[in-house]
């Protein structure tokens, strides 16, 4: 018989065991986690039980705080670092790319393409992450036969040796490509790519980011594909090409993380809004495979099926965040899935192989009459689960704040706009846009749980007012209002304010809370729980004092392990948090040395598991800037 001590010592031993044969298989190789972007980690050595212990590992410094000190406050550090080939890969908001040793954080090798400085950029200086690519065709330690693909805000493409971090001989001229061959920019910086490539099926393929609201016809927004090692264009997509009636616009781009079924061959893209974003007058109808998540067959991008999300819309609700494939049992039927978040906080659950909702969809009545000229959709498609994510109507009298005088001067912002709740028609009198352009669900995507058959899922609320300017009018009213934003729409008969209604002391006008994170079960679409996600401690510095479970507006997304575990940065109040998955309870948080507006990740190195967050802040939500990845991990 083993005596207690030798008895609790084997079991432990055999525990930790455990942990390490399935730290193997805890990576994370793609920016989504997997290639479909579930967000999910087999890592469970940090667990409910032991997630209190956790403790700053090691930080990384990309630097950028000084080499582009002159562009930090246009600059979001929003990337998520991937785990491939024995190497953690990172980059910063300005496109160099850093190779870090997974244990210690030491850079191996870094990359800098030399983006020009001083470009406003339309989604502020960004790069959400980076994809790792092996060749097939050649001989292990090859030049480049692991290759790192990472597309950068002034639109090239680039192929570096994962192993040197050298740009790869034979791919376009000098290592890299035009990402967005042929196309015709308003002003320099109006197009730019922000998230990851995606490699599947013999080709890499890219995205882009373009100006909101410049011109009726923007640029192009097709999705293009290259040869992984020669750098070769192979096809080009257009959601806009082939629409019926025909438009005279642009954009539909697809500027969020895309995903790939690699079994299936296919590449699935959440589409943006035809240019310009309010007033859709010269694009009738529902502008083909805008505003849609498309399935295209990779290897020809070929159009497999496509799911509209909003017909004709003029509201800015474009697919912000990246298709997660998993599967899905509803009701008892099981099938591969895509699921796709919206701003407008609804979450659409169709089957991967048709597209066809898989949780029925319905379509509704909404408001009509718009702006002149332009005919709107009489409905719009409703998941009928689960029920909507984030509130999407609001009064006059419920206009927020912390004293009457702010709750009198928000209710002033809201007055006179038209105001039928969500879906309701852009105006010259001004529209309340609710839930506003920014939220619902972002491009930090969901997190799901294949044991639960869970999706976790964070949203935003806040208030946008949009008042369409007639032509005669704009140049006066862009002179007399130069802090707004305020752009033409050239071309059209209206050019557009879009104004965030604030109180006199910074806080939204509609009540919290403003950021929330939720647990949705797929087996029968029920809100399982759903919580305040952040504080106003740096929003409004004090205020939390006042203030209780009101959440903040946020940029990122979640993850969700095996140890029982969501971890989410995001929140605009500088925390790495740490969540129940089964309760949604808070069970850690380790503050940031500056706004983690990026989508963690783990993994498991040697035996110890770690998780590591962007913190470098925002330019949009005006958090805190830094350069630094922090890795946190339990003592050793």
């Amino acid at each position: 018989m083993l005596k207690p001590g030798l008895f609790t010592a084997v079991v432990l031993t055999m525990g930790l065991a455990a942990s390490e044969a399935g730290a193997a298989d805890a990576g994370w190789t793609h920016y989504g986690g997997d290639a479909g972007g579930t967000r999910y980690s087999p890592a469970a050595q940090i667990n409910l039980a032991n997630v209190g212990r956790l403790k700053p590992a090691w930080s990384f410094s990309t630097g950028v705080l000084k080499t582009h000190a002159g562009d930090i406050e246009r600059a979001a550090f929003e990337a998520t670092p991937i785990l491939a080939g024995g190497r953690l890969y990172a980059c910063s908001p300005f496109n160099t790319v850093f190779a870090l040793d997974p244990g210690t954080g030491r850079p191996l090798w870094t990359f800098d393409p030399k983006i020009a400085a001083g470009v406003h950029y339309p989604n502020s200086y960004a790069c959400r992450g980076v994809a790792w690519w092996r060749d097939p065709t050649a001989p292990a330690g090859a030049p480049c036969a692991e290759r790192i693909f990472t597309a950068t805000n002034d639109r090239r493409l680039f192929a570096l040796d994962a192993r040197t971090g050298k740009p790869c001989r034979g791919f376009g001229a000098a290592g890299f490509v035009d990402a967005i061959p042929g196309v015709s920019l308003s002003r320099p910086g109006s197009a730019q790519i922000t998230s990851p490539p995606v490699v599947v099926a013999g080709v890499v393929i890219t995205g882009s980011s373009i100006d909101d609201n410049q011109r009726q016809v923007e640029t192009s927004g097709a999705v293009h594909a290259f040869d992984p090692v020669s750098g070769r264009l192979k096809w080009r997509f257009d959601p806009l090409a082939g629409a019926r009636p025909a438009v005279r616009s642009g954009a539909a781009n697809v500027w969020a993380p895309m995903s790939v079924d690699e079994a299936r061959g296919l590449v699935f893209l959440p589409t943006s809004s035809p240019s310009p974003d309010f007033y859709g007058a010269a694009r009738p109808g529902n502008a083909g495979h805008a505003n849609s998540v498309v399935a295209l067959r990779a290897a020809t991008g070929e159009v497999v099926w496509a799911f509209q999300t909003t017909h004709h819309d003029v509201w800015d609700y474009d697919l912000p965040a990246q298709p997660t494939l998993a599967t899905v049992t509803w009701k008892g039927v099981t099938a591969p899935a895509v699921i796709q978040p919206t701003k407008q906080g609804l979450l659409f659950t169709l089957n991967r192989e048709t597209g066809q909702p898989l949780i029925p969809v319905v379509e509704r009545p909404v408001p009509r009459s718009g702006a002149i000229g332009d005919q709107l959709s009489p409905t719009q498609p409703f998941p009928v689960a689960p029920p909507p994510l984030a509130p999407q109507r609001i009064t006059t009298a419920e206009a927020f704040g912390i004293t009457p005088w702010e709750r009198k001067a928000c209710a002033a912002l809201m007055r006179g706009a038209r105001n039928d709740g969500i879906y309701t028609p852009p105006s010259t009198q001004g529209t309340i846009v609710y839930p506003f352009t920014g939220g619902g669900s972002n491009w930090g995507g969901i997190a799901f749980d294949p044991g639960l058959g869970v999706a976790i899922v964070n949203t935003s609320s806040a208030l946008h007012k949009v008042t369409l300017i007639p032509r005669r009018a704009y140049a006066a009213e862009k002179a007399a209002r130069p802090d707004l934003e305020i752009s033409p729409n050239a071309g059209a008969a209206y050019g557009m304010k879009r104004e965030l209604l604030r109180s006199p002391l910074g806080l939204p006008c509609n009540p919290p809370p403003w950021g929330q994170l939720a647990a949705v079960d797929l087996h029968d679409g029920r809100i399982l729980w759903q919580v305040p996600l952040g504080t106003t401690r740096d929003l409004v510095p004090g205020s939390q004092l006042l203030l209780r479970r009101t959440g903040t507006p946020n940029f990122g997304g979640p993850i969700v392990t095996a140890g029982g575990l969501v971890f989410i940065g995001a929140a605009m109040d500088n925390y790495l948090r740490a969540f129940e998955a089964r309760t949604g309870k808070e069970v850690w948080k380790g503050r940031l040395p500056a706004g983690g507006q990026a989508t963690p990740m783990t993994y498991v190195w040697q035996g110890r598991q770690y998780v590591v967050i962007a913190a470098g802040g925002h330019a949009k939500s005006r958090t805190k800037a830094g350069d630094q990845l922090i890795a946190f991990a339990l003592p050793k």
